[in-house]
């Protein structure tokens, strides 16, 4: 009964090899703009998923973790996409709402998730980074505050 669960299983998992999903990375229209440092932590952190510029690791070949991290990049990509942040400027009220977003998730610790830190170590935010990019977004709500005017 093992045996025959074993093999069912594995001619699953190689079939589920032919369902290929596009990983793609759209080009990129307009990046956001951000001291050195605060730039360098978010690309390091968010692009994997909330950018046009995905790094798509070898397990993102292999079904059913390409189906995961296909899925992951686009709703992200759909929430936050730092790739095209020249179109929320175009709406003081959009880039706020982003800005709001991000300082949110950050605080509470919710961004990079805990799955994708576990994988990659080099996203994960010390006290100093969160509070450079917190520092970033204060003064970024008060410029689109400005702009708003």
């Amino acid at each position: 009964m093992i045996a025959v669960a074993a093999v069912i299983i594995g001619a699953s998992l190689g079939a589920a090899q032919f369902v290929r999903l596009p990983h793609t990375n759209p080009p990129v229209r307009g990046d956001f703009a951000a001291p050195s440092n605060v730039r360098e932590i978010i690309r390091r952190a968010c692009y994997d998923c909330h950018s046009n510029e995905t790094r798509w690791p070898w397990y993102s070949q292999i079904a059913p973790a390409s189906w995961l991290a296909y899925r992951h990049v686009t709703e992200a990509r759909a929430r936050l996409n730092f790739s095209e942040w020249t179109d929320y400027t175009y709406d003081p009220g959009t880039e706020a709402h982003k800005l709001d977003e991000i300082e949110r998730l950050i605080k509470s610790r919710v961004m990079p998730p805990w799955y994708y830190r576990m994988m990659h170590p080099q996203a994960r935010l010390t006290d100093a980074q969160r509070a450079a990019v917190l520092s970033w977004i204060e003064g970024e709500r008060s410029a689109v505050a400005a702009r708003a005017r």
